[in-house]
């Protein structure tokens, strides 16, 4: 039998309840990675659940725009996260349930965290949490 190390942050991340009820759904559909699964299952059992009006301005939530940057490549990307109905590739929006939505909800402005990702597991850092304009 084998296992995986799924390394989480110390810091639990923060996120209302109903995006808490949304990821749990998704972790027991088996829509993820099973690296995934395993690190959004230990970050779901320590997560700081909040009413929305009580998110923090720095929290990665819905409705805002995070700026991360890759660690091992150095490059630097934006998006701007919304409801899964609300994304439109035309309107440069992202749903909260993409692969980079999932990772970043909940975390914290210069939090870094690592995700399995279609070409192995990558390494961000978030650079700016800001909300949508």
């Amino acid at each position: 039998m084998s296992t995986i190390a799924v390394k989480t942050n110390e810091t639990p991340i923060i996120i209302t309840r109903g995006i808490y009820d949304l990821l749990k759904i998704f972790v027991n559909k088996k829509k993820l990675s099973r690296h995934n699964e395993l690190k959004l299952d230990q970050e779901l059992k320590y997560a700081n659940q909040v009413l929305r009006k009580d998110v923090p301005e720095k929290i990665v939530d819905i409705n805002k725009k995070v700026k991360v940057k890759e660690l091992e490549t150095g490059v630097e990307y934006e998006y701007n996260l919304v409801a899964p109905q609300k994304a439109r590739r035309k309107h440069n929006t992202l749903s909260i349930l993409s692969p980079i939505g999932i990772a970043l909800l909940g975390y914290e402005e210069g939090a870094e965290l690592s995700w399995e990702m279609p070409e192995g597991v990558k390494f961000y850092k978030i650079l700016e949490v800001a909300p949508l304009a």
